[in-house]
């Protein structure tokens, strides 16, 4: 990105205020290194701004964020902090104010967002039907045809394709395993919206689960270097098939990059999610496509680490599944195979996906 000029940093403020103004200066606040250039604005210096506006000069300090490690490695990051800054700095008494906020375009011009309340996303509409409709078809009992194992092939092999593009981010990977615990939509965001009385999660059970997650945490932050590009929300209904085998996506989320094991995960406990609605055990044309799935990707992969990681991304998939928030007329039988297999799991030093039936099964306390 381009330094803004004083003409720019001119037409914003006029902008903003509704007034003529006429930038006089704008220099570093502090003390900066310059960079490679000599030059020592960029990112994360402050601005001082000065100013003439009727007749009278005046000044702001201008802020941005650097990328960086605890949270701030994406644009978004830092555009959610400085967003809560500008509503939270006028809320204190005593605090400077907050004029504005805003982003820069390539070229250093300035926009201004101060007025906005809610933001919105605009895609292209994509036409297709959800993945899900095939995986329900075959939970009612309907027959695997031909195309069902083509899509699940060409599914398989999209996720083979994405995931050997890698990243050499070893902080990133460290905070996509501690968000896999800690975030608001992950296992302990999960957690915290079940109820504290239900019949089949006590308390205590949910409190197993995260000491249990928290540990598996510890097991994976060293394993940097399987940062790779993944989609990040792989479930049934974001993807949608229009003919045959073409498909498309919706909905990537928390993040370009991560662990290839959260993809897996959560397309293939779809398999046994249906299947254990249709037939209460993980058999028949569900098993079979689950079967194929984790052997087709480990054969070409050749990624057989995957199975030591990947079961905590299975205990989140299922702590999914098995809320009453998010499925509330799930049989207590399949809430609690599914609490079942979350916790074996957890428990277990790797993931075995011929023993699936098993990890269903009731988990041994105190194991």
């Amino acid at each position: 990105m381009q330094e803004p000029t004083l003409a720019q940093l001119g037409a914003y403020l006029s902008s903003l205020l509704g007034k003529p103004v006429q930038c006089r200066s704008f220099r570093v606040l502090g003390h900066a290194a310059p960079d490679a250039s000599g030059k020592t604005i960029g990112y994360g210096v402050p601005l001082l701004i000065e100013y003439e506006s009727d007749r009278a000069l005046h000044k702001a300090t201008l802020h941005t964020m650097p990328p960086g490690r605890f949270g701030h490695e994406h644009m978004a990051d830092r555009a959610a902090i400085l967003l809560w800054s500008h509503d939270a700095f006028n809320t204190l008494p005593r605090h400077v104010r907050s004029l504005d906020v805003g982003g820069f375009d390539h070229t250093g011009y300035m926009i201004s967002l101060g007025q906005v309340r809610e933001f919105f996303l605009l895609t292209e509409y994509a036409e297709g039907r959800e993945y899900a409709a095939d995986l329900e078809r075959l939970r009612d009992g309907g027959a695997l045809t031909p195309l069902d194992l083509e899509r699940a092939d060409a599914i398989c092999d999209y996720l083979l394709n994405i995931h050997r593009r890698s990243c050499d981010q070893p902080g990133l990977y460290v905070r996509r395993i501690r968000e896999l615990i800690g975030h608001g939509e992950c296992i302990m965001g999960l957690i915290d919206s079940y109820p504290l009385d239900h019949d089949v999660i006590p308390r205590e059970r949910l409190e197993r689960i995260e000491h249990l997650a928290v540990g598996w945490r510890w097991r994976l932050k060293p394993r940097t270097h399987r940062l790779r590009q993944v989609h990040g929300d792989f479930h049934p209904w974001n993807i949608l098939f229009a003919n045959g085998t073409e498909f498309r996506l919706l909905d990537r989320s928390r993040g370009a990059w991560g662990e290839p094991a959260d993809d897996i995960a959560c397309l293939t406990l779809n398999y046994v999610f249906e299947a254990l609605q249709g037939r209460g055990r993980v058999e028949g044309p569900l098993a079979e496509l689950f079967e194929r799935f984790w052997s087709r990707y480990l054969d070409r992969s050749g990624d057989s680490e995957l199975l030591e990681v990947v079961p905590p991304f299975i205990a989140f998939r299922g702590l999914v599944m098995a809320s009453p928030a998010w499925y509330p007329d799930l049989s207590k039988r399949t809430r609690e195979k599914l609490f079942s297999l979350i916790e074996n799991v957890l428990s277990a030093d790797r993931f075995d996906p011929a023993r699936m039936n098993e990890y269903l099964e009731t988990v041994a306390r105190g194991s």
